[in-house]
């Protein structure tokens, strides 16, 4: 049956229609729910629906900042029985990072009880044992809700409205940030300092055309709760604030007490616990030279204290530049500034087009509140009008309401007053026909005028609306405002220390397709009998010493770099490099390259590309790697091969059968990006393949069970320049796999 022929039911339609459309519209559907209803904050509030709803139904249940705080179960049932019908125990998490000082950098939510510590942010207390109620804070989101800013919605079952957007005073998207993960897209947003945040939107407001290197100097780059120094170079925060999206580094607080190493304030979601393992480990294993002991002495005045007992007066920053490259004490934070914006779609918003965004969303804010009062004014005014039509000509109005059966209409006929008007006169008591009542009413008439003629004048003018704007952030700016806690350096590099003087030892580090490395000691060059876990096989193995650095390539091209004497060389199956090194989510490796610093390895991916690169250029001394290979669309890297002193040809071997021996030295050597063409390919073809050869090296051909082997004279016939097809192998050995090409000495 062909996939047009299958049909099925349309919910609330009548016909069928193929289930590969009805499935494509479904996930469409379902996507699209996830991104605006779940995932993204928005630019307006900076919040995400729950965050939203859980602050609404807390200011409906009166817990405003200053009132008793109430248990939060009795919060997360209101939220999810009125307003967001899910699980429990996801809204409740949503409510306990709002209430994390160390999450949050201006908590949302004031908790009591145990809301988790920094060490275990996931060890707080169940919902029943807890109490909240709302920080000073929120009160710039919910301050204007009953004023004419917001539009109202029905829930999801009708019987109540809430809004659809909170109308904060302050950019809140850039001051709490937020991360999230929708279907085909994330978020990633650091936190940022409140006065430094005004200090660029006055400014915008001042001059809209305000350059962004300008708006650098006012907020010049994140400010991270847990106080982290942040070491990005000033050229590379530019282009994140430019782009949107990038990088920013962080680097542990520490100072030196009475020769020990205290560390103050760790990378912003970071743990404690964790970085004391870490350490703790590298110490077992005397891979930190100096170092004799780790302490946690963390507490409730003190919520970061680890204490390092290290050996000697030597200065400590090289040992710490160790630690950052050894632990996580240095951490890499991915910024994406992806939020839904006010046209209701999500954009990646640089940082001057995401202030100017906020800016005309908050002035038209204003705008609404300013005329929502004038209407109100203007209400007052018409009933204070008609009250004083009554003190004008009270007898007459005192003789209409004791002989007209229907006074009111008399009194609009003689008096010419509204239907309002006329409702006022006829419920206004007696004792407020008094002389003074008479004197306080005109009064107000007067006053409602003044304040009537300045709304007209503040509405009809952009410039004194943004004068309202920018005296209402600076006055907000002083009640929330605090001093910075990340401080911003261009620090050194982290590197590691030397290792201490050790006779290397010969080794094969052996690394598995699952991505599990470890280092056989072996004197052969190939590695005895080895064994893999369950669904796992070799990917590579080369030898090596324990002296080395070993560089591990993954499939988008990034490098990474240990020395092979921290790898694992017990008999199991090793470690995985993932619990050492920080690739991308989702990453695999593809190869290994071992060897000393001027080693030369050929670098090639599936497309058809490479290039010779020494292995020294492919070291890298951060965890999160380093790009190297440019892959082009949907190519994948082919492990690094190593280039013998004597080596003067390659043999490269395509998924078409064709096989091309080049001259080694018209390949170029780079230091990075994709390098150029070694292989000719056609339609889906793919270089699959490939081996380095010396001037007396045979080429092994494997193609399943059956293999091959070329000698020099044999070789002579796939002879070709760069970036040929070459010629086509014999018939039994064109459909090859990876690792078929095998050099063979005499």
């Amino acid at each position: 049956m062909k996939q047009a022929d299958i049909v099925m039911p349309v919910p609330g339609r009548s016909g069928s229609q193929p289930i590969h459309e009805f499935v494509e519209r479904a996930y469409l559907d379902y996507s699209m729910y996830v991104i605006l209803d779940r995932a993204l904050p928005h630019l307006a509030d900076g919040l995400k629906p729950v965050q939203r709803r859980i602050i609404h139904a807390m200011s409906e249940l009166r817990l405003r900042a200053g009132a008793k705080p109430k248990k939060s179960a009795r919060t997360i049932g209101d939220v999810i029985g009125k307003y967001h019908p899910h699980g429990e125990n996801a809204c409740y998490e949503a409510m306990v990072l709002m209430a994390q000082d160390f999450s949050s950098r201006y908590p949302l939510v004031d908790g009591q009880g145990n809301w988790g510590s920094i060490d275990d942010p996931k060890s707080f207390a169940a919902m029943r044992y807890t109490e909240a109620r709302l920080c000073p804070y929120t009160e710039n989101l919910l301050a204007e809700v009953h004023a004419g800013t917001v539009e109202w919605l029905d829930n999801f079952d009708a019987t109540l409205q809430e809004p659809r957007l909170l109308p904060a005073r302050l950019p809140n998207v850039l001051l709490n940030g937020g991360t999230g993960i929708a279907v085909g897209m994330a978020t990633g947003i650091p936190p940022h300092n409140l006065r430094e945040v005004v200090a660029a939107c006055t400014r915008l407001l001042d001059r809209r055309s305000t350059p962004l290197e300008e708006l650098c100097t006012l907020m010049p780059g994140p400010d991270l709760p847990t106080g982290a120094t942040i070491i990005t170079p000033r050229e590379e925060l530019l282009e994140l604030y430019r782009t949107g999206t990038g990088t920013i580094r962080q680097r542990a607080c520490w100072r030196t007490e009475d020769r020990q190493i205290v560390i103050t304030a760790l990378p912003h979601q970071t743990p404690a616990g964790r970085i004391v393992q870490q350490i703790d480990s590298l110490i077992r294993d005397k891979k930190v030279p100096g170092l004799v002991a780790v302490r946690d002495e963390s507490d409730h005045l003190n919520p970061v204290r680890i204490v390092l007992s290290v050996q000697g007066r030597d200065k400590p920053g090289p040992l710490l530049l160790h630690l950052y490259a050894c632990t996580d004490l240095e951490r890499s934070y991915r910024v994406n500034i992806n939020v839904i914006g006010m046209h209701g779609r999500p954009h990646v918003y640089g940082l001057r087009e995401l202030l100017l965004e906020w800016l005309d969303f908050r002035m038209q804010t204003v705008r609404l509140r300013l005329q929502h009062q004038h209407a109100e004014l203007t209400l007052r005014l018409e009933i204070c009008e008609g009250l004083c039509v009554v003190y004008q000509n009270l007898d007459e109005v005192i003789q209409l309401l004791r002989e007209q059966e229907d006074a009111g209409a008399e009194l609009q006929r003689r008096f010419g007053l509204g239907t309002r008007q006329t409702e006022a006169i006829l419920q206004l008591p007696l004792r407020r026909l008094a002389r003074l009542e008479e004197q306080r009413i005109l009064a107000e008439v007067k006053a409602l005028r003044q304040q009537l003629a300045g709304l007209e004048k503040l509405l009809g003018s952009r410039a004194g609306l943004a004068t309202l704007v920018k005296k209402e952030l600076r006055q907000d700016a002083e009640r929330y405002g605090d001093e910075r806690r990340s401080t911003l350096s261009e620090a050194a590099e982290a590197t590691l220390l030397p290792a201490p003087t050790r006779t290397p030892e010969p080794v094969v580090v052996v690394l598995s397709r699952q991505g599990w490395v470890r280092a056989v000691r072996s004197h052969e060059p190939d590695p005895p009998e080895l064994h893999f876990r369950g669904g796992d096989a070799l990917l590579q193995a080369m030898p090596g010493d324990t002296g080395m650095q070993v560089v591990f390539l993954d499939s988008g091209g990034r490098c990474y770099t240990l020395p092979v004497d921290s790898l694992p060389t017990t008999r199991g199956h090793g470690e995985p490099l993932s619990a050492r090194l920080q690739p991308p989510d989702g990453t695999l490796f593809a190869g290994l390259a071992l060897g000393s610093a001027t080693q030369e390895f050929l670098l090639s991916s599936s497309d058809g590309y490479g290039y010779r690169v020494v292995l020294n250029a492919l070291c890298s001394r951060v965890r999160s790697g380093k790009a190297v290979l440019s892959p082009g669309l949907g190519a994948q890297p082919l492990p690094p091969a190593r280039l013998p002193a004597d080596a003067d040809r390659v043999a490269l071997a395509s998924t078409g059968g064709d096989l091309l021996v080049c001259p080694l030295q018209s390949l170029p050597q780079r230091q990075r990006g994709r390098g150029v063409r070694l292989l000719s390919l056609s339609g889906t073809e793919q270089l699959v393949a490939c081996a380095v050869l010396g001037p007396d090296t045979a080429l092994r051909i494997q193609a399943g069970a059956r293999h091959m082997t070329l000698r020099a004279a044999e070789l002579q016939h796939y002879q070709g320049a760069r970036a040929r097809r070459g010629r086509v192998l014999p018939r039994g050995f064109r459909r090859i796999g990876a690792g078929a090409l095998l050099p063979e000495s005499k």
